[in-house]
């Protein structure tokens, strides 16, 4: 039970700084959603980053690492290190600019705004909810995981056990995120954020190094690997189709189309903080997927044999074959900070909802700035609710790498023309995001529908691809765990086909009003 006990204690410590910002707040709108719009540099960076690495980063890509080798950092960290900065530098800075001129508060109050049409802005609202509630259902089964993996105990007949079940684990977590998120709002969600950076950035170098000196070193692991046939084509790029490994570019897309990241971009103090996020991100990402990347690769030689939803644990194996237990424990500690970062994604739908929903729809005018905060704080206990009652269910049936993919990245990074269109493009209008929206949700149903159909299809790890429907030959491929288009990934087609429709509908309609368009793009001589 010590490295159990070590995490409740950490667990411990974030209820605290979430009751303790919520002492500090005030009961307004954008105080609880926005922490007023005053978060410093340090915080900002560490917050924005953190709230970006959840479960996906850790337990998902060290997952996917053990089945498909080192390449997994190159189908996202590489990418990622330098589109996410990007698009926090050219879209994450004016949606500051423009919140704090405009008072908006959500990237849905902007679309509505800056299209004149409500009716757009329910229709993102209920399609960017449906694809984060997977991913708020991936911190809850990273919760879990980590519970059950860091408790487990072998008794005197040799049998493995945890003292904390999945269930339960997936319990405490969903509790206590609820707790803070529910108490202290963007503040208590972003002091949280900051330490849980702090802590799972020091986690990757420091399990890095315990663990490959327990193993002889890092050359000798990798030698293991290399001399191994089964394991040997771990080292490279084998196990990924080149087609796949293409189609992982777009997904960095998502960034700033995800709610908690473009809220979060709204709490800045000042412009200038963005300039050292934009600078320092790579780096974070790096110091988390390195690590990763490299303990899922040298635990396919310690833990042969897992299966899909098993791998999803392989570091938390590691570490209690590996180290002591109160090194586990701290250590699993950093691990479930990493988790943990759902939180961020609860609130981005909690303030969703209290904006774009009830105060859009009289709510607030009829029953107050007060009431709107605690129906927001409502909302948060039935997600999390939903969340986990999911989570129960998905257990050892899909790969948190692979759920991240499939439902949530994939739709977010669809989506990304049209925030592209509504910032840089005059001409775009409601009817061309109109069309993107519905192209978005109607191939997210689809996959979803053909990704069912085609289970029974899947061929095993290392064998091809096979044709889901033989009469349109490698038009829709099934892998082990995916559904291609011509061997790529569906986020390929749903980005392009997203971005023609915004431009060729667009072209086809009538803009927004003259009014607008020098509300968001003013003449160089008024400006």
């Amino acid at each position: 039970m010590i490295p159990a006990l070590v995490v409740f204690a950490y667990l411990s410590v974030v209820v605290y700084i979430g009751i303790f910002a919520f002492r500090k707040g005030r009961d307004s709108g954008e105080d609880y959603f926005l922490a007023g719009r005053q978060l410093g540099p340090f915080v900002f960076l560490l917050s924005l980053f953190g709230t970006n690495m959840t479960a996906f980063a850790i337990l998902g890509s060290s997952g996917l690492s053990y089945r498909a080798g080192i390449g997994v950092y190159g189908l996202m960290a590489s990418s990622s290190g330098f589109v996410i900065p990007l698009t926090i530098f050219f879209i994450g800075t004016r949606l500051w600019r423009l919140g704090k001129k405009y008072g908006h508060m959500t990237q849905v109050q902007y679309l509505r705004d800056r299209w004149e049409c409500s009716f757009i802005g329910t229709l993102i609202f209920a399609l960017t909810a449906a694809m984060l509630v997977p991913y708020i259902i991936i911190g809850v089964m990273g919760g879990g995981t980590t519970l059950e993996a860091i408790s487990q105990y072998q008794d005197a007949d040799g049998a493995v056990s945890s003292w904390v079940s999945y269930e339960a684990g997936g319990a405490i977590v969903a509790v206590v995120v609820m707790s803070y998120v529910f108490f202290g709002g963007m503040r208590g969600t972003a002091w949280v954020n900051t330490f849980q950076t702090l802590l799972f950035l020091c986690f990757g170098t420091v399990a890095f190094v315990l663990i490959s000196r327990s193993l002889g070193g890092f050359d000798q692991a990798m030698e293991r690997l290399a001399s191994n046939p089964k394991t040997a084509t771990l080292l490279s790029r084998e196990r990924l189709a080149k087609e796949e490994f293409f189609s992982y570019m777009f997904i960095p897309l998502s960034s700033i189309m995800f709610p908690h990241i473009a809220i979060m971009c709204m709490t800045a103090e000042k412009v200038n903080h963005f300039k050292k996020t934009v600078v320092l991100y790579p780096l974070c990402i790096a110091a988390i997927w390195i690590p990763s990347v490299y303990l899922g690769v040298v635990a396919a030689d310690q833990f042969p044999g897992l299966g899909k939803g098993e791998s999803d644990d392989v570091i938390l194996r590691m570490l209690n074959a590996h180290t002591d237990l109160w090194v586990s424990g701290i250590l699993g500690a950093g691990i479930m900070a990493c988790v943990m970062a759902s939180d961020s994604q609860i609130l981005a739908l909690c303030t969703m909802f209290t904006e774009d929903i009830f105060a859009f729809y009289g709510g607030k005018e009829r029953f107050g700035e007060k009431a709107q905060v605690w129906t927001g704080r409502a909302f948060v206990v039935l997600v999390t609710l939903t969340a986990y009652l999911i989570a129960l269910q998905l257990k050892d049936k899909a790969g948190i790498f692979e759920l991240a993919i499939r439902f949530a990245f994939s739709g977010f990074a669809a989506l990304a023309p049209v925030m592209i269109a509504a910032m840089f493009w005059r001409r775009s209008t409601k009817w061309g995001a109109l069309a993107a929206v519905l192209w978005v949700a109607g191939t997210l149903v689809a996959t979803y529908v053909i990704h069912g159909q085609s289970e029974a299809l899947a061929p095993k790890p290392g064998q091809p691809p096979v044709p889901i429907y033989p009469e349109w030959g490698r038009f829709l491929l099934r892998t082990p765990v995916n559904v291609t288009v011509f061997g790529f990934l569906p986020v390929m087609p749903m980005c392009l086909g997203s971005a023609v429709l915004v431009f060729v509908v667009s072209l086809l309609t009538p803009p927004p009003s003259a009014a607008t368009l020098e509300k968001y793009f003013p003449s160089k001589t008024k400006a």
